[in-house]
């Protein structure tokens, strides 16, 4: 991984040389029935001179049985190598390193070409990491040229070997990059699952923040409803507040679409309106702002679900008789005079973290002397402008 938090593919990582290859996720590569016989008709050019070459001999000798056992091993190595994809480390390498030594064995008994290495340094570049299959194939290519000059043959022969050495070399890049292209798919595949969650979360959140607060005040106003009914008979009022559950539940089941397809937007505003009317209906004395012009813009949307999260809580859980809410250019307080006297983070104030991280501000919520809660939700303002003069803007607040 990059300094900068990028994720890097190539050779140029350090990761990337000594990473083992990822599996084929889609199983395009070697290993299927089709490979066996692929490899068969690679291997021909191969097989069929020492093959003539062995059956020509008059005597069978131990030297002659040798050199097939190790030819028709090293040609048996090229087929089932695929199969060692998904091993691990040191049994691959152990069988590129045998692979080879079998390959090297191949030309110094058989006297074939210089060929006949490429199929152990080809298998060494896909099977292995890449600083791996630099530190095998070398001393394989090296130990090759050794070996022809021993046999007198370099001179002859050292074009196939420098061949050998060029198809390796562009095998060896062609299967980083096929690793490169391997990895982006499962960073891809991780971005996807991610986002994934991600929109779970979204979508989780915004329900518990939504649906918590409407069922409440819908709650609320349908006990004052039924106890206007029940003590005065007081129709009129209980109609009206009827209406407002009606208004509330359609208002919701709008919401609840608007959330989603991610088209839902909180305004501060709104909240505020809501609040005094939901705790209005819960006979609690509300302490309220009346506008939110102080308020940064950008800012409005979060306090708006800190807001309606905070009032949901105390109409549910505090037995508060009083809250008082202030707002300032880059904070807002809510608090209330309940009988809480610790602090217990359910889904909403974890879900009310969560989204005011996202915009780097910090949410606070403690316990006030004598009973009820104290919750703060403030945002960094972003650094000013040399050319605009900073302005302090009061905290707005007042009896709704």
């Amino acid at each position: 991984m990059a300094e900068t938090g990028k994720r890097s593919f190539g050779l140029d990582s350090k990761e990337s040389w000594w990473v083992d290859p990822l599996p084929d996720a889609r199983n395009n590569g070697p290993g299927g029935w089709r490979w066996p016989f692929m490899a068969v008709v690679f291997l021909l050019p191969f097989l069929l001179p020492v093959t003539r070459s062995l059956l020509a001999q008059p005597v069978v000798t131990p030297g002659l049985v040798l050199t097939a056992v190790v030819v028709y091993t090293y040609s048996a190595c090229y087929v089932v190598f695929p199969y060692f994809f998904e091993r691990e480390r040191r049994v691959k390498l152990a069988f590129c390193t045998t692979m080879n030594v079998l390959g090297l064995a191949s030309l110094a008994t058989a006297a074939g070409s210089g060929f006949v290495l490429l199929y152990g340094t080809a298998v060494t570049v896909f099977l292995v990491p890449a600083a791996w299959s630099v530190l095998i194939d070398l001393p394989t290519l090296a130990l090759g040229a050794v070996i022809l000059l021993a046999q007198g043959r370099f001179l002859d022969d050292y074009g196939n070997l420098i061949t050998v050495a060029s198809i390796t070399l562009a095998m060896f890049f062609m299967a980083n990059l096929v690793r490169a292209v391997r990895r982006l798919e499962q960073a891809n595949r991780e971005i996807a699952t991610l986002a994934v969650a991600n929109e779970r979360e979204r979508l989780a959140r915004d329900l518990h923040d939504l649906l918590g607060h409407s069922l409440t005040t819908i709650t609320v106003k349908a006990g004052l409803a039924r106890r206007v009914l029940e003590s005065a008979g007081d129709i009129p009022r209980a109609v009206e507040e009827i209406r407002e559950v009606e208004s509330l539940t359609r208002s919701a089941l709008s919401d609840v679409r608007a959330t989603v397809s991610a088209n839902r937007e909180v305004s501060l505003s709104v909240e505020l309106v809501g609040a005094r009317a939901a705790l209005r209906a819960a006979e609690i004395d509300a302490d309220l702002p009346h506008a939110v012009d102080n308020v940064r813009p950008e800012f409005q949307n979060p306090f708006g679900y800190v807001l309606r999260e905070a009032v949901t809580n105390v109409l549910r859980h505090s037995g508060a008789k009083r809250v008082k809410v202030k707002l300032g250019d880059n904070w807002l307080e809510i608090e209330d005079d309940g009988t809480a006297t610790g602090v217990v983070a359910g889904n909403g104030l974890r879900g009310l973290t969560e989204r005011l991280a996202a915009v780097g501000g910090t949410l606070r919520t403690s316990a006030r002397p004598g009973g009820g809660l104290l919750v703060r939700a403030e945002i960094p303002l972003p650094d000013p402008s040399p050319a605009t003069p900073a302005v302090r803007a009061e905290p707005a607040g007042g009896l709704a």
